[in-house]
């Protein structure tokens, strides 16, 4: 299995995981679909979404696979007095990563990333590992320590 660049730089950082690999579709790219091929319960399988604030610009929230991002809570805990979902054509070039293997470690450059806070009730988590077909098994904090991240509640 080749390593992903997100899993190049836990590596440098000493971090801890696993690299979990699955099959997926390009008919499904849904945290549903990942949680049933891991066979893990839903709660432990996060998303990384990439948002644009009125006032700050870019930002990340990484969520529970079966949330939907709240608009009105994203652009409060981030600064912003509304947000909007970044365009699926713009993902590439301002992250580096497509739609279905968008990882929040490794990004074209370092943006402020936001975890909801049930990610701590796990001793780990899976987010993906920057590419399709494959997610990081890790725990939350050495993640939120990583990427400098704040944690949310609902």
């Amino acid at each position: 299995m080749l390593k992903t660049n997100a899993a190049r730089l836990l590596d440098a950082a000493g971090i801890q995981y696993e690299l979990i690999p699955y099959d997926y579709t390009e008919e499904d790219l849904s945290a549903q679909h990942v949680a049933a091929e891991l066979g893990e319960d839903i709660d432990r399988v996060f998303k990384t979404l990439v948002l644009r604030g009125d006032r700050t610009g870019f930002f990340v929230c990484v969520i529970p696979g079966d949330f939907e991002v709240d608009l009105k809570v994203a652009a409060r805990i981030s600064g912003n007095k509304s947000c909007e979902m970044l365009h699926l054509k713009e993902l590439l070039p301002t992250t580096g990563y497509i739609r279905g293997g968008c990882s929040p470690i490794g990004m074209k450059k370092p943006f402020p990333t936001y975890i909801h806070e049930s990610a701590l009730l796990y001793d780990f988590i899976y987010i993906s590992a920057g590419q399709r077909g494959l997610q990081f098994k890790i725990a939350p904090q050495d993640l939120i320590d990583f990427v400098g991240a704040e944690m949310y509640p609902i």
